[in-house]
Order: structure tokens, then C-alpha cells, then sequence
């Protein structure tokens, strides 16, 4: 498939799983793949559209982190090299309009400590180090269209005061300073506790003498920012209302690119005005994103729209297209707008008509588009379908030509298991879609131990992309169920809006549904069926045991169950209030979305709970209380706590040690004989 992948048709992209099983001389998926894969981001195209920048993640098994670097690959694919080494992460990469440089971020060796801007001259040479930011966290950076200057979003680094001296008294750290919190939003996975001291706002950096000048100010974030055309203004996001915590507003604002400016607001929607945003060719218009209204922050879809940059009415241009849109760039003309579109299992490039809103696909289906560049006529993309992983294609017309290769060689080893669509009807007559990947060696007649895997979100979806997890347990003998329940993206904003302020409800029955189709099918075998899943997945995997007992064995990574226990620990506060109300106004409703943990001893299905210590997200508390649960009422039960991780692992050796006891889990229940005990990251 490697190399044949030249240019994805629909043919090409619903691979079945019998032109794999039948590929003499491949191997099905094994753990120890999960570190030779590379991980392809953020496709660049130089501005002579002759050249696609990107970074390439792997994971450093000796430092035990993952390490990415800057490449790159010409338009006709004939030529790849990679520009940066070492054991330091670069990534952003970015052209200089006059195509003279290639900069990136990075912390290596740099001076002062932290990520900064680094730049490679084109015309060769080691890469220079350009900013030498003391006290800011780089979290945005553009060049301005003349080259000669930087836009950055930036906030000003907090002082913990845990950071070691230096000279003589190194060995001995500063002492630890309380954290003074006085904001109703003041906690957010990876960020930790917000004291409100420090906020995100826009600089310009002058190249040449080194020049720094602050842009915006005041007690707002700042975000997308983005120069004009001829560089002599800045588009941004902000949501300044009185208490931006208290609110998803966010509006589009304007300012000159200077310091002093008073920034010009251009947007009045009351939810979600944001990027990207993209200016036409001639200044004219600015393109955003619009959401919906505040309460449905969950479950948000937005839609393009574009507003006058100098003032006046904006206008949805998607207002009757029932799908979520992403990533705007203006074409070259300014009558087309292109557009990222989730869309029931997939996620294509689109072009927008900006005259009557006509969408038109620009690939064929199934594909998940996730990244995308257009310089000079060229657009590059990054994409993936079941059997390829992301990688950078050029869109050439109405095809994707393969460009990057850098999972090959992998790939090129590998036998892989099908997975094809499924749809069928819930409870309540709607209709649902999923995926259904077989096992390796599949043959029809034959029942199979089935794993129902819940994606998080809940707005996000189970799509057409290389999956590891789906491989990995399909590898071992499984088939694997992906569904996408209501709440889902990609299906329209009253599918997504749908479970709002009714958790566990509509959800549960769309998934039970679903086991009982395949069941139908004969492929599940109904005695050995598994559960399971991370985030809203793990929450809806304790939903779906306390409300079916068919189901062996269970995995809730990341969930809780004991809702009005989560209130004010983890950051979703504003959704509780606006959604289900404070728990002292609405404690019936409260109650009701609790259910799984109030009917625990409703449940009978063997649980392993999982989480990481450092997760503000969903606090590891909500699967300690459930553990609890489950052990005082002599459930089989394990809590498993990763130490220093958050809501997404980025350990290597932890989530390698989270897939052997996914699998150690499932095998004990659902295979005989037992399956061999549990080797860790820790005893390889």
C-alpha cells in the first residue's frame, strides 16, 4: 500500500480487509510497533509551493519521552530530507515569505532556558538561534508578509519560584510560593491552577535589531493572531467580556501593527467568534469560524463566516451546511474560501463558495484530512485513511498524491485487518453509524470475542484513520466496534446537541444497539463481549455496565460516574452550570447523570480503572471512586495511576504499560485459556 498509494480514489481508500489478510509475507501488528511509528505534523508549503515543511515525531525509548524534528519534501516527491537532529524537540516549522528561511521552535541548548525561535538559511548552514525570551512562553508565531518581522502570542512566564538557582547556590532551590486563585475557570489540564496573573497577548518582534514591542494588553487572552496582506495591521481573537471565565464568547477583533493601537472589535455573535483566521488577497475580508451559543460548548460545531475588516455585518457563509467546518484559507481570487469538513467518519478539504455558500468536495471518501497549506497554487495536506498513517499528500484537482513516507518501511511489514462501515437503528428508531474491525484471520460463520471501544469527547467522532488501538486488539483476535452514539461530531448539530443535560441516556442505548447488530451479524460471540474507553469514553463505559450486565470485562481510562463529585475539581465548571445547573439549584438532575455510581451495585462486570495524576481534565478521583466502589462491593476490580501524567499520556513507556494491561485485562475474561501474566513497561 506504501508505495502504491500514488493517488487515493475511493477504490484506493476502501481497502478491504481480504486484500490484506492475503498479502503472503506480512505480520499482523505487534506492540513493539507502537515506537517505530512516526508521527507526521503541521505540512508547510514554501512560498514557491516547490517544498512541504514538516515535523515528524518518535518516541526515545532510552530518555523514555518523544522527540520531533523538522523535514522536508519536494512537490513531485523525488526528493526527502530531514533538516534538524538531536535530542531536543523542534516544531513549528515556518517559511519566511521571501522563501530565504525556514525557522522552527525549539529548546535546544538555547539561551535563556525555553522553547525559542531558531532559523535555517535556505542557502545552507547551522541553524541560529533568533529570540532570546526571558520571561515569555512562545505559544504563536507568523512572519509578516515583508519578512522583516515576527508576530507572536505570547504570555508572560508564571514564577512558581521552584526553578533552582544558579552559580554557587544551584544545589539549593528557590523557595515554593502558594498559589493565589481568585478566577471562577482556575484550573486547566496541563496548565494546572490559573491565578489570572499572566495572560496571552500579541508582540511584534523586529528581526533585524531584535526589537521587541508589545501589541495588546489588559486582562484578555489573546488568540489566532494573523497579519494582513501588506502587513500593516494584525486580525485576532479575544472574548473580552466583563469575566472572560464566565463566558465562551470570543469576538474578532482588528489592530494596527504598532504599539498603543486601540483594537477594533468586528464581531458581535454572543458564543464563539475563532480561528484560524484567514484575510482575503486584498484585505477586504477576514474569514473565522462561528460556534454555537454558549451552553453547547460541548457539543460545539462551527461554521465559516467572514466579517469586512475595516467594519460592518458579518455573514455565515455555511449557514445551511449541517457539518462542522475547520481551518479556513482564502484561495488566491477571493471567491473561494477552503475549508477542513467533519463529515460522518471522514474529514475532507472542501471549497466554499463565498458568494452562495456552495461546498464542494475536493477528495473522495473515506479519508481524515487533519492538516492543510497552500502556497502558490499547491496545497499540501495531512492524511490518513484506515491503512495509511498521517502523512503529507499534495492535492492535485480532485486527488491525493502521496508525498512523505516516513512509515514506509513499517508499514510495508505489516498485515492489517479491515474496517468497514456499520449502521443500524437505536432503541428510539434513530439512525447510528460505526466502524467495525474485524480480527486478523477472520472467517465468516466463525463468532469472535468483541471489544466495544467508546471515543471521548463527546463531540468528536470515530473516523477512516490509521487507529493503533483497533490494529493492536485485532492483531490478538479481536474484533473491535467503534460508534459513533449520539453527542458525536460529523452527523449535524441536533445529533450533537442531542444528549444535551441527559448523560448516559441516549448514548448507552446507541451503543447497546450496536453490540446487539453485530451479535445479529454473527461475528461477536454474546458470551465473550468487552467494554471500554478514555474520557467521556471511560464515563460512558461506566454509564454502559451499571445499565447492561452482558458485558464480561471493562476498562474506564480517565471517567467518572459520581458526577456532583467532580464539580469544582475539574475544569468543566462553566458547562455544569450552564447546562445541568449548580448542583444546590438542579440536585435531581445531578443525581440522574450519577446514576452509574448511585446503581453500582448493579454492576457485576470485572473493571480496570485507569488514570494519570496530573490529569485536570477528568481527575483521577472519578475513577478512584468507582474502584472503591466496585472493591467494597467485591467486584474484580484495579485502579491503575500513572504518576506525572495528564489527560493525554506522553510518557512512551507509560502508554506502551497501558496497552499490555488493556490486553492482559481483556484476555483474562474474555479468552481461555488465561492468558500469560501481565509483563509491564517496567520488567521488559
Amino acid at each position: 500500500m506504501k508505495n502504491r498509494l500514488r493517488v487515493i480514489t475511493s477504490i484506493v481508500l476502501c481497502v478491504s480487509f481480504c486484500s490484506f489478510a492475503q498479502n503472503s509475507g506480512r505480520r499482523p501488528l505487534k506492540l513493539d510497533d507502537l515506537n517505530r511509528f512516526r508521527e507526521v505534523r503541521d505540512p508547510q508549503c514554501s512560498p514557491d509551493g516547490q517544498w512541504v515543511a514538516y515535523s515528524v515525531s518518535v518516541n526515545d525509548t532510552e530518555a523514555d519521552k518523544r522527540v520531533s524534528h523538522i523535514a522536508m519534501v519536494s512537490w513531485d516527491g523525488k526528493q526527502s530530507l530531514q533538516l534538524t537532529y538531536g535530542s531536543d524537540s523542534d516544531s513549528s516549522p515556518r517559511w519566511s515569505p521571501d522563501g530565504k528561511y525556514l525557522s522552527f521552535t525549539s529548546s535546544r541548548t538555547a539561551k535563556p532556558k525555553g522553547s525559542q525561535i531558531w532559523v535555517l538559511d535556505r542557502r545552507g548552514g547551522e541553524a541560529r538561534q533568533l529570540t532570546h525570551f526571558k520571561n515569555y512562553s512562545i505559544e504563536r508565531y507568523e512572519w509578516s508578509p515583508d519578512s522583516s518581522k515576527l508576530l507572536l502570542a505570547m504570555s508572560e512566564k508564571e514564577d512558581t519560584g521552584d526553578e533552582p538557582k544558579t552559580g554557587d547556590a544551584a544545589a539549593t532551590p528557590k523557595k515554593p510560593k502558594p498559589v493565589v486563585i481568585d478566577r471562577y475557570h482556575f484550573k486547566q489540564d496541563i496548565q494546572g491552577y490559573l491565578t489570572g496573573e499572566k495572560r496571552s497577548h500579541i508582540y511584534i518582534f523586529e528581526i533585524a535589531n531584535e526589537k521587541l514591542e508589545q501589541i495588546t494588553n489588559g486582562n484578555f487572552e489573546e488568540r489566532d493572531a494573523i497579519w494582513s496582506p501588506d502587513g500593516a495591521k494584525v486580525a485576532f481573537t479575544s472574548n473580552r467580556d466583563e469575566d472572560p471565565d464566565r463566558s465562551v464568547n470570543s469576538d474578532v477583533f482588528v489592530v494596527d501593527a504598532r504599539p498603543g493601537a486601540v483594537a477594533k472589535k468586528l464581531t458581535v455573535w454572543p458564543g464563539p467568534d475563532s480561528g484560524t483566521l484567514s484575510w482575503s488577497a486584498d484585505g477586504k475580508l477576514i474569514a473565522y469560524l462561528q460556534g454555537n451559543e454558549g451552553k453547547y460548548r460541548a457539543y460545539n460545531m462551527n461554521r465559516l463566516a467572514v466579517v469586512p475588516a475595516g467594519g460592518g455585518d458579518a455573514r455565515v457563509v455555511t449557514a445551511s451546511f449541517d457539518r462542522g467546518v475547520a481551518t479556513p484559507q482564502f484561495a488566491a481570487d477571493g471567491q473561494t474560501i477552503s475549508v477542513l469538513v467533519a463529515d460522518d467518519r471522514s474529514e475532507y478539504p472542501a471549497s466554499v463558495s463565498l458568494k452562495d455558500g456552495r461546498v464542494q468536495r475536493l477528495t473522495a471518501d473515506p479519508v481524515v484530512v487533519s492538516g492543510m497549506s497552500s502556497r502558490n497554487g499547491h496545497t499540501a495536506v495531512l492524511a490518513s485513511n484506515d491503512a495509511t498513517p498521517p502523512e503529507v499528500f499534495a492535492l492535485d484537482g480532485g486527488t491525493l498524491r502521496k508525498l512523505s513516507t516516513e512509515n514506509d518501511a513499517l508499514m510495508s511489514e505489516l498485515q492489517l485487518a479491515g474496517t468497514r462501515d456499520i449502521s443500524f437503528t437505536s432503541a428510539d428508531g434513530t439512525e447510528i453509524h460505526g466502524l467495525l474491525t474485524e480480527p486478523i484471520g477472520f472467517q465468516s460463520g466463525t463468532k469472535y470475542p468483541l471489544l466495544l471501544r467508546i471515543h471521548g469527547g463527546p463531540n468528536g467522532q470515530d473516523a477512516h484513520a490509521f487507529n493503533f488501538e483497533r490494529q493492536f486488539f485485532a492483531a490478538n483476535g479481536y474484533a473491535v466496534l467503534n460508534i459513533n452514539y449520539r453527542g458525536s461530531a460529523g452527523r449535524g448539530e441536533s445529533f450533537s446537541h442531542s444528549i444535551f443535560a441527559d448523560w448516559g441516556n441516549h448514548e448507552v442505548a446507541d451503543l447497546i444497539a450496536g453490540v446487539n447488530q453485530v451479535i445479529a451479524m454473527g461475528i461477536a460471540d454474546p458470551n465473550r463481549l468487552g467494554i471500554g474507553g478514555w474520557s467521556y469514553g471511560g464515563i460512558l463505559t461506566d454509564y454502559t455496565i451499571a445499565s447492561d450486565p452482558r458485558f464480561k470485562v471493562a476498562i474506564s481510562g480517565a471517567g467518572s460516574a459520581n458526577q456532583v463529585a467532580m464539580y469544582g475539581i475539574d475544569q468543566y465548571t462553566y458547562q455544569y452550570d450552564t447546562e445541568l445547573g449548580p448542583p444546590w439549584r438542579n440536585p435531581e438532575a445531578w443525581q440522574k447523570v450519577s446514576y452509574a455510581f448511585y446503581k453500582a451495585d448493579k454492576i457485576h462486570t470485572p473493571t480496570l480503572f485507569m488514570g494519570g495524576d496530573k490529569d485536570f481534565n477528568v481527575p483521577v478521583v472519578g475513577g478512584e471512586q468507582m474502584y472503591q466502589a466496585l472493591r467494597s462491593l467485591g467486584i474484580p476490580t484495579q485502579l491503575i495511576i500513572y504518576p506525572g501524567e495528564f489527560h493525554g499520556f506522553t510518557r512512551p513507556s507509560f502508554i506502551v504499560d497501558r496497552y499490555q494491561r488493556y490486553l492482559a485485562w481483556y484476555d483474562k475474561y474474555l479468552k481461555a485459556p488465561a492468558s500469560k501474566p501481565l509483563q509491564t513497561a517496567a520488567n521488559q
